[in-house]
């Protein structure tokens, strides 16, 4: 038995406003959707990888998520980590940065934390 990894999901707010996000700050883009009257599921793609990020909304929801500690999050590599980095400072996402391991996290428009590594 063999099993795949495939997506990791995140809730959101404003599906509009956090797909803006994910492709301005990472790239990521549509590769398809499912809508119900209830809730809409967006899949991102960074175009590399099989691996997906789905983004889901609820959309009868109006507050925001309880993210508790936040310590669970998303880990990006990038070839130009200086570029980047100037980016999502200009962007005003950057909300931890370890110099001395050499990386550091953005918050995406819910609050939910990506970190971003340089490729080795």
């Amino acid at each position: 038995m063999k099993f795949k990894f495939v997506h990791n999901n995140l809730n959101v707010l404003d599906l509009k406003k956090s797909m803006a996000f994910y492709e301005k700050a990472l790239g990521l883009k549509e590769v398809h959707r499912k809508e119900t009257p209830d809730f809409t599921l967006v899949y991102l793609s960074d175009g590399q990888t099989p691996h997906e990020l789905e983004l889901t909304w609820l959309k009868a929801r109006k507050e925001k998520y309880n993210l508790g500690d936040n310590e669970v999050h998303l880990a990006f590599t990038v070839d130009d980590f200086a570029a980047a980095h100037k980016m999502h400072e200009e962007m005003g996402c950057i909300c931890y940065e370890n110099k001395k391991m050499g990386i550091y996290f953005i918050s995406d428009p819910d609050g939910y934390w990506l970190e971003v590594l340089p490729q080795k």
